[in-house]
């Protein structure tokens, strides 16, 4: 009766050794205990563009005539922890702007510490590079140790301009640009052709007519 417990044990710890043994190597050759690399993270979902591009709005002559002094100063609350706009107020982590408009960019308050980035810039503070600093002061000058992010609204970076020029002044604004002409063609009763309302002279109707529209001659009835 032993001999046979034993043989039956041994059975089946040697079925058992098989299947570890077969898990082993079939894991091994399958790389069942690796995850699979993915070469691109993530997806991408494509979709069509849309036609053309998001409208640019007002060009900055017409914000700066409709731009409130009064409204930039509330928007210039948030430049009051680096800045001052008094006339000879105090520089703080960032130099006093009294009369920054018009001067050359990063030189207008002598002996400030600007960083090379915006004093080896070049040009001066007009409007454009006024309002290009305001909406993204790294875009405008990579390395500037200006932290603020920017104005992303043009109305708002428009009346903080207003209300700086307010403070010290600045060159005449830029004229607004000129409104898109409709063309002519568009005008009620613009080129050949009746009008409502108004009689047909035969010969104009027969002169609007195309070239290989025949006209009608006077001809007996046959």
């Amino acid at each position: 009766m032993e001999d046979r417990f034993n043989t039956a044990a041994g059975w089946v710890l040697g079925a058992g050794i098989i299947a570890l043994g077969g898990s082993i190597v079939s894991g091994m050759y399958f790389q069942a205990d690796k995850h699979a690399h993915v070469e691109e993270p993530g997806f991408f979902i494509q979709g069509e563009a849309e036609d053309g591009g998001a409208d640019a709005g007002p060009d900055l002559g017409t914000l700066l005539a409709a731009a409130d002094p009064a409204a930039g100063e509330k928007v210039f609350a948030k430049c009051t922890a680096c800045h001052t706009v008094n006339q000879g107020g105090a520089n703080g982590i960032g130099p006093n702007l009294w009369g920054v408009l018009g001067k050359p960019v990063g030189k207008h308050v002598a002996g400030f510490a600007y960083s090379s980035a915006l004093s080896g810039h070049g040009g001066d503070w007009d409007y454009a590079n006024m309002d290009a600093w305001l909406t993204s002061p790294r875009g405008f000058a990579n390395g500037t140790k200006m932290s603020f992010a920017g104005l992303s609204k043009a109305e708002d970076r428009a009346n903080v301009i207003a209300y700086m020029k307010a403070n010290g002044g600045g060159p005449e604004y830029p004229a607004p640009a000129a409104p898109a002409e409709e063309a002519a063609a568009d005008a009620p009763g613009a080129g050949p052709g009746p009008v409502d309302g108004e009689p047909v002279d035969p010969a104009e109707a027969a002169g609007g007519m195309g070239a290989d529209q025949p006209v009608a001659e006077n001809a007996p009835a046959t």
